[in-house]
């Protein structure tokens, strides 16, 4: 949260005030016709994606793609911020948002911001949590078998 009000000090500081205004140093409002019930709704679906990502990639010690998991997160955010910008400025996080919310004093529909992506992010840690972290990975030959097959996760890193 800091950092987004450093940045957003640091736009106050270096912008014009007439494109203060225009751009309110970058706050996310919701599109012409959105409801505060649909904004939410869109943010914790893009939440949603973007924690399963990077649990999937990054935090999941059976992911395959540990090495360019940065590429699949920045895709995940590129893609959330294409889709939604029009409809609800595409945040995803609430330290996105409350920067430029503290340091303009816009709090119009703040609560979108930081309700949604909360929502979001608890419902796919739930969820992948329950669906892949529990389960230990199942050995697949054991010494006694006399099967010496490589395990799942052995076979990705080789």
């Amino acid at each position: 949260f800091g950092g987004a009000v450093l940045a957003a000090l640091l736009l106050k500081w270096i912008l014009p005030g007439d494109v203060q205004s225009g751009g309110n140093l970058g706050v996310p409002s919701l599109g012409t016709g959105i409801t505060s019930g649909v904004g939410v709704v869109v943010e914790a679906i893009l939440t949603f994606f973007l924690v399963w990502v990077i649990f999937a990639s990054a935090v999941d010690p059976r992911g395959s793609f540990k090495q360019i998991s940065g590429l699949a997160i920045g895709f995940t955010i590129a893609f959330g911020v294409l889709m939604a910008y029009a409809i609800t400025g595409g945040a995803m996080n609430p330290a996105r948002a409350f920067g430029p919310q503290l340091v303009g004093d816009h709090w119009k529909h703040w609560w979108v911001y930081y309700v949604g992506p909360f929502a979001g992010a608890v419902i796919a840690a739930s969820i992948y949590e329950m669906l892949y972290l529990r389960n230990p990975v199942a050995t697949v030959g054991t010494p006694e078998s006399g099967v010496a097959e490589v395990a799942p996760g052995e076979a990705a890193q080789s």
